[in-house]
């Protein structure tokens, strides 16, 4: 049987055997006869697995949502009248207006409509020059 995970799916799993893992060894060090109290050195091995794992989740999940959140709002501000868009909701259409934050989007002959900056998923610029 093959499971099919998305990316960060597999992330949080791979942190969840880290956890697990770095808890099962502590209980194991304290059963066989370590330091009940531990030490600093103890501590250390115990906190380290979970700074790694968070380090890992910066780098692998948070840092790159960020800087593909950044190329999104910029491209949303970059709109100029002529581009064509696509919106979230699958419409293809032609920026016929732009004002602060509203965009008029013509999407078929004399049929225009008007939606936020944030409805707009990709922008392809007028090569045309029209």
């Amino acid at each position: 049987m093959q499971v099919f995970l998305s990316r960060k799916a597999k992330y949080w799993a791979l942190a969840l055997l880290i956890a697990v893992q770095t808890v099962r060894s502590s209980a194991f060090a304290q059963a066989t006869g370590g330091t009940p109290q531990g030490g600093p050195a103890q501590t250390m091995s115990f906190f380290l697995p979970l700074i790694l794992v968070f380090g890992i989740f910066y780098l692998l999940i948070i840092r790159p949502q960020q800087k593909q959140a950044k190329q999104q709002q910029a491209m949303l501000q970059a709109i100029k009248k002529g581009d064509q868009v696509v919106t979230v909701g699958g419409i293809l259409g032609r920026v016929t207006g732009v004002a602060d934050n509203i965009l008029t989007v013509e999407i078929a002959d004399n049929v225009r409509v008007k939606m936020e900056r944030s409805g707009i998923q990709s922008v392809k610029s007028d090569e045309k020059g029209e």
